[in-house]
């Protein structure tokens, strides 16, 4: 496929994106950037999410986990199920109950503002690192695909990647969010199929004999009960996925924004359940692709890509969908699909990021009517800059980056679940001013608990616990700098 080809079929898209900004952004209020008037359908909502929730990672990282773990990610993906159950029942009933912009703004109502600060402080620092990984990854991918052959360095890639966002994102906010989610979605879930129906019709497999094929069987090893120091141990990844979906999720701005855009309650916790069913079926289809790209690889020779002598099984999706002759249909798919992973995560952290920075540090819902919609344009520009100079720092570190992600993640979203974990189990208030602290204090015995040498832990690895482990440590120290509950303090 063509370089020109490519480049008109990314324009063409962010037409389309542009044209939904253009009818979604019509009133450019800040209840409509940030709530979205609380009109968004929940069947829309749900499927846009789980877009959201797969974005580049999914797309791209999660397929080349195969090689090397076959498909132990599904037990976190039935732990992300259980983690979905206890959002629907617990956080959503919390959130609509105290009718917020910003779901921190129930730490502030709980315990005071120092902790209402901290954990949208741990929720921007989470968000950035989190959004700028997934972007890097598909401007990674982008970069290979096309601007490399241009001689386009990449950092310009991640500057117009980024650029584009913000020019569809900068008026409707999360109500154009919620549209532009859905079309992603069905763009990624789209190219997903394409790509297992031709790659099974070139290996000349029907669909029942793909899932019985034992090429296909001894690579999707489903449960691994037998050591608990490996990695990809059961009830690591299970109970670790309970807690990332929780704590990702449950607590994590970027998400609960698109569940409170819902007319009410009810409504979310359709959208959630939904979605949590939808996301079991959707990661097992990626997995299977993941098995079919290798298999693929090994019969018909493909070499996995390398950059800088590094070998990346991130990169062996793009590499059979657009150099393999398996057809224009699937190229086309790809590079759509892949541009709907790009945008999935980066817009949506965009709008969240703009909104937790303006409500929970600019107090942006207290200060004048007039100066309210200045300022969110202004958060949104420094964003957006903030992510590009992220997303070119990343490009520097080694390793997976679906590892890197979820490793980052459970350092820095361990103090935001101890926080609310101890604000919803607890009536205990606590001295507010130390709660920054706390969560600093739990980040850094976390990583030395993390980094105990093989003499100490023997064979064992930390993997997904890790989370839960930050989690407890910091209602720990919440529980040292409590009180008995004072009655000046909501619960």
């Amino acid at each position: 496929m063509s370089t020109n080809a490519i480049i008109f079929l990314i324009l063409a898209y962010f037409g389309v994106l542009i044209l939904i900004s253009y009818l979604t952004g019509k009133d450019d209020s800040n209840d409509v950037f940030f709530k979205a008037k609380k009109q968004s359908p929940w069947y829309i909502v749900a499927f846009g999410m789980i877009g959201a929730s797969l974005s580049g990672v999914t797309f791209i990282s999660v397929p080349g986990l195969v090689d090397g773990e076959q498909f132990a990610y599904m037990q976190g993906v039935f732990g992300f199920f259980v983690g979905y159950l206890i959002v629907l029942f617990i956080l959503i009933p919390l959130y609509y109950k105290l009718n917020v912009t910003s779901i921190y703004q129930y730490l502030e109502h709980r315990f005071g503002k120092i902790s209402y600060k901290t954990g949208a402080f741990f929720f921007l620092l989470s968000r950035v690192t989190g959004a700028s990984f997934r972007l890097y990854l598909v401007a990674l991918a982008m970069q290979y695909i096309v601007f490399e052959n241009l001689g386009v360095p990449f950092w310009v890639t991640v500057v117009i990647s980024i650029l584009l966002i913000w020019i569809y994102t900068k008026r409707g906010g999360i109500k154009t969010i919620v549209w532009t989610d859905t079309l992603q979605t069905l763009a990624m879930l789209t190219c997903v199929v394409v790509a297992i129906i031709l790659i099974a019709n070139k290996l000349d497999w029907s669909t029942t004999e793909l899932l019985s094929n034992d090429l296909f069987t001894r690579r999707s090893q489903l449960l691994f009960l037998d050591d608990p120091n490996e990695k990809v141990y059961f009830w690591k990844y299970f109970i670790g996925g309970i807690f990332i979906t929780i704590a990702m999720t449950g607590l994590d701005q970027d998400m609960m924004q698109k569940n409170l855009t819902c007319k009410n309650q009810g409504e979310a916790q359709k959208n959630m359940f939904s979605m949590s069913v939808l996301l079991v079926i959707v990661n097992f289809v990626f997995l299977s692709l993941g098995a079919l790209l290798f298999i693929y690889a090994e019969q018909f020779g493909v070499a996995i890509p390398e950059v800088d002598g590094t070998t990346r099984n991130d990169l062996l999706f793009p590499e059979i969908a657009m150099n393999q002759g398996l057809g224009k249909g699937l190229a086309i798919t790809f590079i759509i699909g892949l541009i709907a992973a790009a945008y999935s995560s980066a817009d949506s952290a965009l709008t969240s990021l703009t909104t937790s920075f303006s409500v929970d540090f600019l107090n942006i819902e207290k200060i004048a009517l007039q100066q309210q919609k200045p300022l969110r344009k202004k958060v949104h520009i420094g964003v957006s800059i903030v992510l590009i100079i992220v997303v070119i720092i990343f490009n520097s570190l080694e390793g997976s980056v679906v590892s890197n992600l979820f490793k980052f993640a459970t350092f820095t979203y361990g103090p935001l679940l101890g926080l609310f974990a101890f604000g919803i189990i607890t009536k205990r208030a606590i001295k507010d001013q130390y709660a920054w602290i706390v969560g600093l204090a739990a980040i850094l015995v976390t990583n030395g608990v993390t980094s105990l040498p093989e003499t100490v832990i023997g064979a064992y690895q930390f993997h997904w616990e890790v989370l839960p482990i930050n989690g407890l440590i910091t209602m720990l120290g919440l529980f040292l700098i409590s009180k008995k509950h004072s009655p000046n303090i909501g619960s």
